[in-house]
């Protein structure tokens, strides 16, 4: 075989091979671009927040009254006395006075602790009578001094055999003793089971001339002339009768259960004394001008010591 003729078989066999590759070629997909760049990598989903545990409940805020009570001690500050402290935390100061073994209520210092509630057997202070008071007793009993007799006389029959043979025997019926009465209730008396039930009255009868106000007025003022009778709002004890609060003039403070005092400040006569008990509507002052510009009534009821407006306790006035 010829050169020229191999040379003419390679060159036909290179054509049928590269014409071979580019029908292969034709034949194939392009493969996809990716843009890695654009396309964003995957985030993690964002932690759960995981809720947190409940608070446990105030025991104060499901009872409101639980933070109305009175501490249990107080530390005396410059201007205190025992009868302010006493009033401010609605107490008797002599009762203040028993609990801290204070001989002199006048005496005490700045700094001192003082217990504003009474140890654990201690005895309250007394209340007291006044002479010429009407005394209260149920029917059916008698004064001091006197017999008291539990049986009636023995009752008389009148005469016949049948009456003679019973005598004999024995069998005379015995008269029955009559039920001893109950004993009385003193009027005025606080009642330890009924806190918060006070029946409140207007003290005087003048016009309100100053309101409550929490920061200048801690009652109501209501005018009056000299000499105008004052009266016991309602029933309880007198726990201060006297001079010693600064800007109250001569003052009445009575004590009607163991939440509500009442306050009668300016008076010109006091005409009970501390201890007594009174009733509602029982005159118990007069209408002066004692540490203030005019003739008036200041008038204070106080729950728990705090002060309170009076208008929102006392009845509504007859128009």
């Amino acid at each position: 075989m010829s050169s020229l003729f191999k040379a003419s078989v390679l060159r036909r066999a290179a054509a049928l091979l590269l014409s071979g590759l580019l029908a292969a070629c034709a034949a194939r997909q392009p493969a996809p671009v990716i843009d890695r760049a654009a396309t964003p990598a995957p985030r993690s989903a964002p932690p759960v927040a995981t809720p947190a545990a409940p608070r446990a409940a105030d025991p104060r805020a499901a009872d409101p009254r639980a933070a109305e009570t009175r501490p249990d001690t107080y530390i005396v500050k410059r201007g205190d006395t025992l009868f302010s402290i006493a009033l401010d935390n609605g107490q008797d100061y002599r009762e203040l006075a028993q609990w801290n073994n204070l001989s002199d209520p006048n005496r005490i210092q700045i700094g001192q602790e003082l217990r504003l509630r009474a140890p654990d057997g201690a005895a309250q202070v007394s209340p007291i009578r006044m002479p010429g008071g009407v005394e209260s007793r149920p029917l059916g009993t008698q004064a001091q001094g006197d017999a008291l007799k539990t049986e009636p006389r023995a009752g008389k029959r009148p005469y016949s055999e049948e009456n003679v043979a019973l005598m004999q025997r024995g069998t005379e019926p015995r008269p029955q003793a009559l039920p001893k009465p109950a004993p009385a209730q003193v009027q005025g008396a606080p009642a330890a089971d009924d806190e918060d039930k006070v029946d409140w009255s207007w003290p005087v009868s003048g016009r309100v001339i100053a309101g409550f106000s929490e920061a200048t007025n801690k009652g109501i003022d209501i005018a009056g002339k000299l000499g105008d009778a004052v009266l016991a709002s309602a029933g309880g004890r007198v726990v201060y009768s006297g001079q010693g609060l600064r800007g109250y003039g001569k003052l009445i403070i009575i004590k009607h259960n163991n939440t509500f005092l009442s306050a009668y400040a300016h008076n010109r006569d006091i005409l009970v004394k501390e201890g007594q008990n009174v009733v509602k509507g029982q005159k118990i002052a007069e209408v002066g001008n004692t540490d203030a510009d005019q003739p008036k009534l200041h008038f204070e009821i106080r729950r728990l010591g705090k002060p309170v407006d009076p208008a929102k306790y006392l009845p509504d006035r007859p128009s």
